[in-house]
């Protein structure tokens, strides 16, 4: 029997996890880069902060 590490296996559900939500955002005509970067929270945040409503 093969033993797997379990960060091998982290590792697959991770590559799994992100092929499928590129799939079903193309089900939904969403067209996504997974080369972009991606933005942290601290600027997630300042985005939203400048449309708050007081």
């Amino acid at each position: 029997m093969n033993n797997v590490s379990l960060e091998t296996k982290r590792r697959y559900y991770a590559k799994v996890r992100r092929s499928n939500y590129q799939a079903s955002m193309a089900l939904e005509g969403i067209s996504v880069d997974s080369q972009a970067p991606k933005a942290n929270k601290a600027d997630v945040l300042a985005k939203y902060q400048k449309h708050k409503i007081r």
